[in-house]
């Protein structure tokens, strides 16, 4: 977003989202570079992904970055693990704040703001995505006019069909519904965007605190 602030000196952040078959990854200090790649991996995420990034991010170096982000989910219960995975050992040892950033909060985050003359005190999105028997994963956010912070209204969760239905005809605002289900890996910029949103207040999470949200076993177990 325009009105980020750039971070201090050369520093840089540094975004994966691997919750698909593709492998989306974003660097920026918001002043003089912001880019990002996209990259149709499939099932050779887990076997590409770190050279990928070594070439990723030079010019630069390791040393240049001031955080990590990346999408916890929800998405494919591989892709993510494999993701986190890769963000907590970053963290770990190169001793930076890690950012877990839910990929539905990206979705939301990446809807190009319209007037919304209903609800002055910003844009309300409900973000859907298809899970696994029949369930869907659904949440409400807010992002406010001026862009600089996202709120959730409906966190993250796993519901019935016919239960988030009942949200959405249950919802006091209204609201602009967007399904999450192909390009998810482009919205990696906004992984990134959301995490320095949060490094701007101040937050260092450490590697620890960064954990996956899949929302559902990966195997069925009734």
């Amino acid at each position: 977003m325009t009105t980020l602030e750039h971070l201090e000196g050369v520093k840089y952040g540094l975004a994966l989202h691997t919750t698909t078959l593709e492998l989306g990854l974003a660097i920026g200090n918001f002043k003089s570079e912001i880019r990002f790649g996209v990259w149709d991996l499939q099932r050779e995420l887990s076997s590409h992904i770190h050279q990928y990034l070594i070439d990723f991010i030079k010019p630069h170096t390791w040393d240049d970055l001031a955080f990590i982000a990346v999408a916890k989910g929800p998405g494919g219960f591989t892709g993510t693990r494999i993701g986190v995975v890769t963000a907590r050992t970053l963290g770990q040892q190169l001793g930076i704040p890690v950012f877990a950033v839910s990929t539905l909060a990206a979705t939301a985050w990446s809807v190009n703001p319209t007037p919304n003359p209903v609800n002055e005190e910003g844009l309300v999105i409900a973000v859907e995505m298809a899970a696994q028997r029949g369930q869907v994963f659904g949440a409400i956010y807010q992002v406010t006019a001026d862009e600089d912070k996202i709120t959730a209204l409906l966190p993250d969760t796993v519901f019935t069909a016919e239960t988030w239905e009942e949200k959405l005809a249950n919802c006091d605002r209204a609201y602009q519904l967007i399904e999450a289900k192909s390009g998810l890996a482009a919205t990696v910029t906004s992984v990134l965007e959301l995490a320095y949103l949060q490094y701007q207040q101040g937050k260092r999470p450490d590697w620890s605190e960064a954990l996956p949200y899949y929302g559902q076993h990966p195997v069925d177990m009734s």
